[in-house]
């Protein structure tokens, strides 16, 4: 099979690379091993939310001059602000067509509200998710209500509430917590492998009582002005949730569980299923496995399901994840990207040949292996033993020099190296 482009990973990356480059044209398949790291993610997108020494990130912009100063290798720091800025903007206005519902600006940071009843900067958030401007005071709900559902222990109601408290911007508020009862979950509640997110969408979907769920949150609620709920109403878009906050006349707002996360895989279905309306092909359960390189060029892709019958096509996106999807692999000796065994670098005292330097003793500190990945250019094409591969590109977290869990900018870098590479492939890869 010969396409225009192949992109291993069917995530955020890969998915928004391919969206891209089929609006203009260009006929491209997807290699998807499986779920990604959007099916276990909160919702919200983060562009960049803390530097290296801990100072917190209001706008990208202001902070950008010495964002790049500590940390070099970044991809940020590779294509520079104003590239970085422009596919921030562009992704906004793809989101936007989509109607994947999210709010929240590239020229400001916003505050969310996390399943813990922290605050954390961000991006983008699913605009049922509860969020503050930054430079808003108070949360403007004063009387709230965190219902959790009985026997269901991803989400944990006075653990949230006490911890709410604890922020300045909730320290006004009366914060209360119930729980819903629900009679058509107790089959799920009898085996707890089974009393997860997306089994009780499923459930509150498709076999309850509409109006009885709508009457159970309105006692419940009281007098409430506001009401944070577990992000279980409504698996495949928020039609559901909103249909529930139409109807109870409440100000509901949803906050994601322990993972799998509804709030992720709804944003990973509607874009899936954009980029398959475009044409694209989803090779789904398949796995890359290796590739004929040829005068600094990937000739073909040799996957699971086609060890026999290459794959062909022009240009090759490795979209393939950090260490959560097996996109970079930890062996005894030595760090690697399993599918090319590409060049890999890292951030700051990292050495991929030395072993005792991809730890640090104290636990909760970054660990340096964390920063590993695969090495690119100003373009995010690759390297393998110091040579550029021409036809090969790397987006999303794959791509090392940096930490994203210090930093907060792992959806950032995954949409911003995507449309950068759709804009390179398009140009001609020049």
């Amino acid at each position: 099979m010969k396409f225009d482009v192949i992109i291993i990973g069917g995530g955020l990356a890969g998915l928004t690379c391919g969206i891209a480059l089929q609006q203009q044209g260009k006929h491209c398949a997807i290699v998807n091993n499986g779920q990604a790291a959007m099916d276990f993610s909160s919702g919200s997108l983060d562009l960049l939310s803390q530097l290296p020494d801990g100072s917190a990130v209001e706008n990208f912009a202001d902070f950008y001059p010495h964002f790049a100063e500590q940390v070099p290798h970044h991809p940020y720091t590779l294509l520079g602000k104003d590239q970085v800025l422009a596919k921030a903007e562009h992704f906004e206005q793809l989101a936007q067509s989509l109607n994947l519902d999210l709010l929240g600006s590239h020229k400001e940071n916003h505050l969310r509200v996390t399943p813990l009843g922290g605050l954390r900067r961000t991006w983008l958030s699913a605009n049922s998710v509860p969020t503050l401007p930054l430079s808003q005071a108070e949360f403007p709900h004063k009387r709230i209500v965190v219902l959790g559902i009985e026997g269901y222990h991803d989400f944990q109601p006075q653990l949230l509430a006490d911890n709410l408290k604890q922020n300045p911007q909730f320290a006004h508020c009366d914060v209360s917590i119930g729980y819903l009862h629900i009679p058509q979950l107790d089959q799920l509640r009898n085996n707890a492998r089974e009393f997860r997110s997306v089994n009780i969408s499923q459930v509150l979907e498709h076999k309850l009582a509409f109006g009885e769920l709508v009457r159970e949150i309105q006692q419940a609620a009281g007098n409430a002005s506001a009401v944070f709920l577990p992000a279980c109403f409504g698996m495949s878009d928020n039609h559901f949730f909103n249909s529930l906050k139409q109807a109870t006349g409440l100000n509901l707002f949803e906050l994601p569980t322990l993972p799998p996360s509804l709030l992720g895989m709804r944003q990973r279905k509607a874009l899936r299923d954009h980029f398959e309306k475009l044409g694209g092909v989803m090779l789904n359960g398949d796995k890359a496995l290796r590739a004929d390189i040829e005068d600094h060029q990937v000739k073909a892709l040799y996957t699971q399901l086609h060890q026999d019958d290459a794959l062909y096509a022009e240009h090759f996106v490795l979209a393939s994840g950090h260490y959560f999807s097996s996109g970079i692999v930890a062996e005894f000796e030595r760090v690697l990207e399993p599918i090319f065994d590409l060049d890999i670098i890292g951030n700051g005292d990292f050495d991929n040949g030395n072993r005792l330097s991809w730890t640090r003793d104290r636990f909760s500190a970054p660990q340096p292996y964390q920063s590993a990945g695969v090495k690119i250019n100003e373009k995010c094409q690759v390297q393998k033993c110091g040579e550029i591969l021409a036809n090969l590109y790397a987006i999303g977290s794959v791509i090392g020099g940096y930490n994203n869990l210090e930093l907060g900018c792992s959806s950032g870098v995954a949409v911003v190296t995507a449309l950068t590479v759709a804009e390179q492939i398009l140009a001609g890869g020049k």
